[in-house]
């Protein structure tokens, strides 16, 4: 045994060549973590000292060979400052350099997942073999930073320009296939031969058969690109990536000129360079607020999983209500591979729901994502029915009927009848009680609600709402079956509105307010898409539909009167929803709402400015003022921000990690903000009080802050703690 630490071992075989195996112990991955780091510094150098070495090979004792730098470490390094990181990131540079040095051929075994710093390890060796089922990449961009273990200056010099400028920019995972095809690896083998083929490779270098001396040396000298080419490689990428992107994530681009100022450059030189900027990008909010995205991510992950293992699996779902929710269920059930019945009353109503379904799947397989062969199979997975026949063989029914407490309620109490005692029953409600609905239930404890977001197939997220009777076994098998469905489900607690809608509609109140003085809905729009949002509240409140809005406006008015009142049907003067929905105005599904509705080119609706809604929304105002930018975005945001924090003092949701993810998948918060509660810390949460007390005098409780909120204010507290706060 040449070395043996707690997460790599290098041991010399009988013909002279060493393997360096990682295996960090106690954890199912393999994470370059600081102290990993150190090992392999400690590794090299007993291999460099050990005399008559011929060859090495890297390989991994995991099922991933390394996923990637320890990203639990990025915030408290980055708090470091930018000289920190340079320094850090020169010594790592020097480790992966004295592998590449090394005196004789080198190679890495690929069989699973080798992202980010794992990448980076393998992209140090002469060459690489691939198990067919691995896959490799450099996610960085993706957390607002960029490759800084070497990735900028290896890959383009292996890969060429225009293909390492599109795996780093675009952080993507590269199938076995991709990656042979553009010469990242030199073999793809199944895996069970991987280290076989390695080992090949290896002898045939040491024989001389491949010159690695060569290989080594690519890796060593400037880019090969003459001035036309470099600016054709470069110039229209960081365009093309800039409008991709946005402004507010710089990274894709700043990676693009890192790979561009280091092409003319030896390596310590190019890496110098890496190293500077990734260092910049680093000390950046956006950086910091992506990092802890990732981070609240893994919470999210770690409690569904948590719930997973409780849970009695879903082998046969159905699904009560067969319209576009109903059909859009129906294909996310089918094609992760849970059957799902979906059952209507009316044939035609089952064949809007069938039609749905299909239409998902050619979308599919015009992308290339399946067959023609896979589709047909997948949609086997879904049965349409008029009666209950098979229900008694079902472990979980998700109601998708009308938003109606009435007709929901006669549904699920005779579906219950005619399942099994231990049947799961999830409705998809967007705002009414659960409690509510279990009140006529034999079994209430097996009853829950299951929110799905719109389009089904699109967003991410699912509420998993607990009522106060629901059990634990209901609650763990509905996140076991939205997780199975390629959902990330967060539990959370019965309220009116729930999470996502109970905070949603303080924002589009904010809204409404600004209406009501006399503020351009346009200029709020367009305002609120540069701060961030996919789209601004009028063109959301027509995406979601202006009667939808009326009803969960009155639903939120009567659950909190205090605050919300004003979004209710019956409050003093009329709102700009409710002059919307009295003119028949209702959105995108009948091409009028806010804007007027087109079809694009591709059969899309296209939003364009209506005269009509522009003179209706001025006979509500009851003012004319001028607002800046800041003041829109303060009068938006600070309702939203201050009901996330009521959600989480009143225990709706389990933690500030959980709040955040669901307002970033559930309704598209800007993700470079890190979420609502994230976003008040980086204010600061006594300069937030302040700013809500000073709205609150003029437009009142909808703006006042809790009093835990101005504790909290006071005692210096915020809702990150360190390491999570810079």
């Amino acid at each position: 045994m040449i070395y043996q630490g707690n997460a790599i071992t290098v041991a010399r075989g009988d013909d002279d060549v060493a393997t360096l195996t990682f295996d960090l112990q106690g954890e199912s991955v393999n994470k370059l973590s600081s102290a990993v780091i150190s090992e392999l510094d400690e590794a090299v150098k007993a291999i460099q000292a050990d005399k008559g070495l011929k060859g090495l090979m890297l390989t991994s004792a995991k099922e991933a060979f390394i996923v990637g730098a320890d990203i639990t470490e990025f915030q408290s390094m980055f708090g470091k400052g930018a000289e920190y990181l340079e320094s850090m990131l020169h010594r790592v540079h020097g480790i992966f350099n004295a592998i590449e040095d090394l005196p004789f051929p080198t190679v890495t075994a690929i069989n699973g997942l080798a992202l980010g710093g794992g990448c980076e390890v393998l992209l140090t060796t002469d060459f690489r073999v691939m198990s067919d089922k691995a896959q490799i990449g450099l996610p960085e961009t993706q957390l607002g930073i960029l490759p800084g273990w070497g990735g900028c200056v290896r890959l383009p010099r292996l890969i060429g320009a225009d293909n390492a400028i599109e795996w780093i920019a675009g952080g993507t995972q590269n199938k076995a296939s991709a990656a042979l095809k553009v010469g990242a690896v030199d073999a793809v083998v199944p895996a069970e031969r991987l280290e076989e083929a390695a080992r090949d490779i290896l002898v045939r270098a040491i024989g001389g058969e491949l010159d690695y001396r060569a290989r080594r040396e690519e890796k060593h000298r400037p880019l090969t690109l003459n001035p036309i080419e470099q600016m054709m490689a470069f110039e229209t990428a960081k365009g093309y990536v800039a409008g991709k992107a946005g402004p507010h994530y710089p990274a894709p681009v700043e990676a693009i000129k890192v790979i561009q100022k280091g092409a003319g450059e030896e390596r310590s030189r190019a890496q110098a360079i890496e190293a500077k900027a990734f260092a910049k990008l680093a000390m950046t909010d956006v950086a910091f607020n992506l990092v802890g995205l990732f981070m609240n991510d893994q919470v999210v992950k770690k409690k569904g999983g948590q719930y997973e293992k409780q849970a009695r699996p879903v082998k046969q779902a159905a699904v009560l209500g067969a319209g576009i929710m109903g059909g859009g269920i129906a294909y996310q059930s089918a094609s992760k591979g849970t059957p799902i019945l979906m059952k209507d009353i009316k044939d035609d109503a089952v064949e809007l729901g069938l039609k749905e379904a299909r239409k998902l799947f050619a979308k599919q397989v015009e992308r290339k994502k399946l067959t023609t062969e896979q589709m047909a199979e997948k949609l086997t997975n879904i049965r349409p029915t008029l009666s209950y026949g098979d229900f008694g063989h079902v472990d979980l029914v998700v109601e998708a009927v009308v938003e109606n407490p009435k007709v929901k309620g006669a549904v699920l109490t005779e579906v219950e009848g005619l399942v099994g005692e231990e049947t799961i029953l999830a409705s998809n409600t967007s705002t009414i009680s659960i409690t509510r609905l279990a009140k006529n239930l034999e079994r209430p404890e097996n009853f829950c609600g299951m929110h799905f977001f719109n389009p089904v197939h699109r967003m991410p997220l699912v509420e998993v709402i607990r009522g106060e009777k629901t059990g634990d076994a209901a609650v763990a098998a509905t996140v076991a079956y939205a997780r199975a469905m390629g959902k990330t489900p967060i539990v959370v607690n019965d309220c009116p509105g729930f999470l996502v809608n109970r905070v949603l509609f303080p924002y589009f109140g904010g809204f409404s307010l600004l209406m009501e003085q006399g503020a351009d809905f346009q200029r709020v729009d367009k305002i609120m898409e540069k701060f961030g949002w996919p789209m601004g509240p009028a063109y959301l409140l027509d995406v979601v539909g202006l009667d939808t809005a009326v009803h969960a406006g009155e639903v939120m008015a009567e659950g909190f009167p205090e605050r919300m009142g004003s979004l209710g049907g019956e409050a003093e003067g009329k709102s700009a929803i409710q002059a919307m929905f009295d003119n028949d105005r209702l959105g995108q599904k009948n091409d009028k709402g806010f804007y007027a509705y087109e079809e694009d080119k591709k059969g899309k609706p296209k939003k364009v400015s209506d005269e009509a809604a522009i003179e209706l929304i001025k006979s509500v105002a009851k003012e004319t003022r001028e607002f800046s930018d800041e003041e829109i975005i303060a009068r938006m945001m600070v309702p939203l921000c201050l009901e996330t924090v009521r959600c989480l003092e009143d225990d709706i949701v389990g933690s500030a990690a959980e709040a955040d993810m669901a307002l970033i998948y559930g309704i598209g918060f800007p993700p470079f903000r890190g979420g609502a509660l994230r976003y008040i810390d980086a204010m600061g949460v006594d300069a937030f009080v302040k700013l809500a007390d000073g709205l609150a005098e003029e437009l009142g409780p909808l703006y006042a802050p809790t009093e835990k909120l101005r504790e909290m204010a006071k005692a210096g507290e915020v809702f990150y703690p360190a390491p999570a706060q810079r």
